[in-house]
């Protein structure tokens, strides 16, 4: 259960989000993602689009730690998402952080890392828990996820086609469709596509328009 009355500093969030930097390259050094699990709240929920009726959540941290961190990142061995920008709200208890998705497989013909263009990032929103084995800690309580479809699909099928695909990356790249837990047609996800306060209004910062006179 945590906290609905955002009571975090800045400072508070400034130091969860170095451990969170820390995590993540803990998980990358390793291969296991699984490892950042514990940085979400029990009942956080995760989740991002693929398309338009297929959408990804994990809804509470075992579902974050098996499917979101788990089946999704199995066989990004080497992949390195380096948060380039970061911004923080302590008074909604929201971080935005922008990463730079980088394979590290290197290009032969340019030298260079094989790389998914597009703006990427994570939204975050991050609260004190209230009860449970993790009162009083900070923990991620939603998170989503963006990025350019159209040129992960690119960049994968050049690393196909340039033979540099591992075999766990060839594996992971036969994961998709609606039969893969944690994917979902929109009218059957579990959590809204907008974060949970977000959807509900809780941070409205323009009304909508009037309807347009009919």
């Amino acid at each position: 259960m945590s906290d609905l009355t955002p009571s975090l500093s800045r400072a508070e969030i400034e130091e969860f989000w170095e451990s969170w930097l820390d995590i993540n390259r803990q998980a990358e050094r390793t291969g296991d993602w699984r490892v950042m699990a514990d940085h979400y709240a029990e009942d956080a929920n995760y989740g991002w689009m693929y398309s338009h009726d297929e959408h990804f959540m994990a809804v509470g941290r075992e579902q974050i730690r098996d499917w979101a961190i788990g089946i999704e990142m199995d066989g990004f061995d080497g992949w390195h998402y380096d948060y380039v920008c970061t911004m923080i709200d302590e008074k909604k208890s929201m971080v935005l952080g922008f990463w730079k998705q980088r394979s590290g497989i290197v290009n032969d013909e340019t030298g260079e890392e094989y790389e998914i263009l597009g703006i990427g990032g994570s939204w975050f929103g991050v609260e004190r828990q209230t009860s449970g084995a993790d009162a009083g800690q900070i923990k991620i309580a939603w998170q989503r996820d963006w990025f350019d479809m159209p040129s992960t699909t690119h960049t994968f099928m050049e690393i196909l086609k340039a033979d540099k695909a591992s075999e766990t990356l060839l594996k992971r790249m036969s994961v998709f469709g609606h039969e893969v837990p944690g994917h979902y047609h929109l009218k059957d996800i579990p959590s809204p596509v907008w974060p949970p306060p977000v959807e509900a209004g809780d941070h409205i910062t323009q009304a909508p328009a009037p309807e347009a006179a009919q």
